[in-house]
């Protein structure tokens, strides 16, 4: 049978009046199309539903590919997160990042408990950049999910570098570690995925395909 994919992406547009945001559209297209590539079955969802907004920044240097086609028109019209979505209905989860995570995940019920039965059901939790933000408010057996767990995301240095480390909620490498992770960092722009049981955690937009890779490979077993 067919593996069953829910990916959940921000619905979040704006950092501030000055500075919008969304998605980072490599970060959902790559494992998007491995996914289909592997026969996945692959369900879309938001929190707010509707047209997914794109970071205008990750499509400097976009191409009509057919890939790249196929992963746009998927971003619109999304069904929105609800008590009706069900972990047990999906084989795992991925949250592609985008500085819009940073506000709408964190603090979504849905997110939390959705990322709560995944985990919790032993089936594959992956995110990748900014993404891992769905993880800083869940919490497992009286303590943070991510204490004591190996993982990377968009580092507090490669925030600083693109110049809005003060325009973000919270610094998420810092959060993490506040949190009790054990943060397992690459240099700028690497590719960098870490892999701590279930759980699957990419660094940067270069990640976006080894952490869909490594999913894979969980799935595959």
């Amino acid at each position: 049978m067919s593996k069953h994919i829910l990916m959940i992406v921000t619905s979040h547009s704006h950092i501030d009046d000055s500075h919008e945001t969304g998605i980072w559209f490599e970060e959902f297209s790559v494992p998007f199309n491995r996914f289909l590539q592997q026969a996945y079955e692959v369900t879309v969802m938001s929190p707010a539903g509707g047209d997914a907004p794109l970071d205008a920044n990750s499509l400097a240097e976009y191409q009509a590919t057919e890939d790249n086609e196929r992963a746009m028109q998927a971003l619109k019209g999304l069904p929105a997160l609800g008590d009706n979505v069900l972990a047990s209905e999906y084989d795992a989860v991925f949250f592609p990042g985008g500085h819009g995570t940073m506000f709408d995940l964190p603090d979504n019920p849905h997110v939390q408990r959705l990322i709560h039965d995944f985990y919790n059901s032993d089936k594959p939790v992956a995110s990748v950049c900014h993404g891992p933000a769905c993880l800083v408010n869940v919490n497992s057996n009286g303590a943070s999910l991510v204490k004591g767990r190996k993982v990377t995301a968009f580092t507090d240095s490669e925030e600083r570098a693109v110049q809005l480390d003060q325009l973000m909620p919270f610094l998420l490498e810092s959060r993490l570690r506040e949190l009790g992770a054990e943060f397992v960092p690459a240099d700028d722009w690497a590719d960098n995925t870490i892999v701590d049981g279930s759980l699957i955690t990419g660094q940067n937009p270069q990640s976006s395909g080894s952490a869909a890779e490594a999913m894979v490979k969980m799935l595959e077993g």
